[in-house]
C-alpha cells in the first residue's frame, strides 16, 4: 500500500467505495455460481480463469455463502444511501445486497432438496462467525441459514472453534456442539458454513460414521469433492456440479 494524501470528503467516500468494490466483486462470483449451476460448469475454475487476469484479480471472487460482518452491510447501505441523499440512484448496490442474501436462500433450498423435508430434521452447522479467525457473528450468513432452517422446523447444531457463544447469544435456538463429531451425531445434513483452516484436519470417515445420513452441502467450496465422495459422502458445493457416491444412487 501506498500513503495518499487527499481530503476528507474524497477520503470517507474512498472508504465506502472500496468496501463496496469488494462486496461487488462477491456477489458478482455469486451471481455466477447461479449459472454455473444451470450450465454445470465449475464456478471455481471460472473464478480462477477470471482471477489470471491482472485486471480483475482472484480475491474475493470466491462463491458461497455471502459477505456478512459488520463492514460490508453496513457500508455498502451507507454508500447507497449516501447516493439518494445526493439525488442519484445506485441500484448497483441493491443489486450487490440482494445477491448476497439470495447466496443464503440457494443453501436453505440444498439442504432442503437434499433432506425432503426439514421437519424435526437434524442439520449441522460447521462455522458460525461470519469469516475465519474471528468470534464475530454479525450478519453471520450461518446465523442466518439457521435462522431459516429453525423457521421451517429442522433442528439446528453449530460447531464454531471460536464463536459458539456468541452464536448462542444471538439465536438461542441453536444448540451448540463441543466439537464437529459430536455436532454431526445421527444429523441428517452438514453445512459448511466457515472455512476455518482446522476443518481440513477433520477425519471426513468418523465424520460419516457420526451422521444419520452423509449429506453435505458445501457453503464455502472448501473441502476436496473426490475425497468427500470417497469416504461416502453425496456432496453438493456452490456453483459446481454435485458428486454423489455410485454405489448409493443418490
Amino acid at each position: 500500500y501506498r500513503l495518499i494524501e487527499t481530503d476528507i470528503r474524497t477520503a470517507e467516500l474512498a472508504k465506502h467505495a472500496c468496501n463496496a468494490f469488494l462486496a461487488l466483486k462477491i456477489s458478482f462470483a455469486n451471481g455466477l455460481a447461479r449459472i454455473c449451476e444451470r450450465t454445470q460448469a465449475d464456478v471455481t475454475m471460472v473464478a480462477d480463469i477470471m482471477g489470471s487476469d491482472p485486471r480483475i484479480g482472484r480475491d474475493f471472487l470466491d462463491a458461497g455463502l455471502g459477505y456478512g460482518g459488520y463492514c460490508f452491510p453496513k457500508d455498502l447501505a451507507a454508500f447507497e444511501r449516501l447516493a439518494g441523499d445526493l439525488g442519484y440512484e445506485f441500484p448497483l448496490l441493491g443489486e450487490v445486497a440482494r445477491i448476497n442474501d439470495e447466496a443464503v436462500d440457494t443453501a436453505f433450498e440444498k439442504v432442503r432438496e437434499t433432506v425432503w423435508n426439514l421437519d424435526d430434521k437434524r442439520v449441522v452447522l460447521l462455522g458460525l462467525a461470519f469469516k475465519p479467525g474471528t468470534d464475530d457473528v454479525r450478519f453471520s450468513p450461518a446465523l442466518n441459514l439457521a435462522r431459516r432452517l429453525i423457521s421451517a422446523g429442522a433442528r439446528v447444531v453449530g460447531y464454531d472453534p471460536q464463536a459458539g457463544g456468541n452464536a448462542k447469544g444471538d439465536l438461542p435456538e441453536l444448540e451448540i456442539a463441543p466439537d464437529p463429531y459430536e455436532a454431526a451425531a445421527g444429523a441428517h445434513c452438514l453445512v459448511l458454513c466457515t472455512e476455518w483452516e482446522e476443518f481440513r484436519s477433520i477425519d471426513v470417515a468418523k465424520l460419516k460414521e457420526s451422521m444419520a445420513y452423509p449429506v453435505v452441502v458445501d457453503g464455502r467450496n472448501f473441502f476436496d469433492p473426490q475425497i468427500m465422495v470417497g469416504a461416502g459422502f453425496s456432496y453438493y458445493p456452490m456453483g459446481r456440479p454435485p458428486m454423489v457416491p455410485q454405489e448409493t444412487g443418490r
